[in-house]
């Protein structure tokens, strides 16, 4: 169904869910306009569901299946953290359905790339290590909540008690693009500055080089989820 407004779906990073947009789309449904947040396949409430299958692709097809079962159209498609990935593989498949993307503090791939491509050597060691110690050697468990940027103890409580291990299959697979980055989309990246999240580096090169729109939030890497309000005004600023 085609509204006036555009529909914000909110797609979440590593380790989270659909959950840790509440407080921004209960922001953005009070200001009058349509959210989902659909989880991704493994994680969240979908975490019993996890296996070495998981790909970027199966990410990118929970997605457009998201919007294509639920008739969305005008979208603001919005990438935090690992779902960069995502939303530029759902940009390629389903241009006409969306308005605008943008990519929070967000992993930047290029057609070819695996989000392993891109870290750092000893980001990949450790996350290898940590797989191998898992139950099946299937997934990387969750760092600790400092790890994003989240220092509030009530916050921090509540993050660690939701995150749920991230496939590792899905840091090894590599996204397919037919189309450029984003496919001729209006698009923007936001930078948390407060503190960096570093992994993130390369990602913030490829933005600086393809001279995208450039935004910075004072906030850690979890922006939404500690300071839904600023993270909002900014969408607001981006999206007017």
């Amino acid at each position: 169904m085609k509204n006036n407004k555009p529909h914000f779906l909110l797609v979440h990073g590593a380790w989270h869910g659909g959950w840790v947009w509440k407080e921004m789309a209960d922001l953005l449904r009070y200001q009058g306009y349509s959210v989902s947040c659909p989880t991704q396949t493994g994680l969240g409430e979908r975490k019993h569901l996890i296996s070495s299958d998981i790909t970027l692709e199966i990410f990118i097809e929970d997605i457009v299946n998201h919007i294509i079962s639920e008739d969305l159209y005008n979208i603001i498609l919005v990438g935090h953290s690992f779902a960069g990935s995502t939303i530029s593989g759902v940009a390629d498949k389903l241009k006409d359905r969306i308005k605008q993307l943008i990519y929070l503090d967000a992993v930047i791939l290029l057609n070819g790339q695996s989000p392993f491509d891109i870290a750092p050597v000893e980001v990949v060691n450790e996350r290898i290590a940590l797989a191998e110690q898992s139950e099946g050697k299937l997934s990387v468990p969750s760092p600790k909540a400092e790890a994003f940027g989240v220092f509030d103890v009530r916050k921090s409580l509540l993050l660690e008690s939701k995150l749920t291990p991230h496939p590792l299959s899905t840091f090894k697979s590599k996204l397919v693009l037919k189309n450029e980055i984003g496919n001729g989309l209006p698009l923007s990246y936001i930078i948390c500055t407060d503190p960096v999240y570093k992994s993130l580096e390369s990602s913030r090169e490829i933005v600086k080089k393809m001279n995208w729109p450039i935004f910075e939030l004072k906030s850690g890497h979890n922006a939404m989820f500690t300071h839904p309000k600023e993270t909002l005004n900014l969408f607001m600023k981006i999206c007017n």
